[in-house]
């Protein structure tokens, strides 16, 4: 990848949550991409912390990918300035495209939905499928209680050391994408191949 992250794919919630900081920091977010020339690739929602983000690229001069299965698009309100909006046919599709789209995956907190997709690249890196970076945005400490399970995991030998994965983290939005390029950078050409005693397992 020779750390050039040119989209960014950003998991989040299609709600706002309790704490304000969370929308204010998917618009920095949004802006941060822009500004630096990033595309983004997300849900497609128009609302909550998905809208924040995708809003805050738009606004200032940035292009969108939403991509969204098409029982989703009345309830999370799919947003109409997006310059690009891919209707999939499920959440199956909906994932890979967003892989596909996407050199580099940020977390913003979220619920259900949000960890389902994190914890997916999460797999997928471990058993050797990609070496894309995988970055949790820790804003207001949020993903403390998933960062302490993944301690425990491994403390536990059940991530053994030779299927560890890394996990980036960002207290501060303003350190997403420098964390993001410095990982692509650094990302060994080996890494990029399935390791074969994974792929035997496989």
């Amino acid at each position: 990848m020779n750390g050039i992250i040119k989209t960014v794919c950003v998991y989040c919630g299609s709600g706002p949550g309790t704490d304000p900081q969370f929308i204010q920091a998917a618009s920095a977010l949004g802006k941060i991409l822009a500004e630096e020339g990033i595309g983004l690739v997300y849900g497609g929602g128009s609302i909550g912390l998905m809208g924040a983000v995708a809003n805050g690229v738009l606004d200032h001069g940035g292009k969108v990918t939403g991509i969204i299965p098409g029982f989703l698009t009345t309830r999370e309100h799919a947003l109409v300035r997006a310059q690009e909006m891919i209707v999939t046919k499920d959440m199956h599709e909906r994932k890979q495209l967003m892989f596909d789209r996407s050199d580099a995956f940020v977390a913003l907190p979220g619920g259900v939905g949000t960890l389902e997709e994190l914890v997916e690249q999460m797999t997928w890196a471990q058993l050797g499928r990609h070496s894309k970076p995988i970055l949790v945005a820790n804003i207001a400490r949020f993903w403390n209680p998933l960062l302490a399970l993944l301690s425990h995991m491994r403390h536990t030998h059940f991530i053994r050391p030779n299927l560890s994965v890394d996990i980036l983290t960002a207290d501060q939005v303003e350190d997403i994408v420098p964390k993001l390029r410095k990982a692509a950078r650094e990302a060994p050409e080996a890494a990029k191949l399935m390791k074969a005693d994974v792929a035997s397992r496989l």
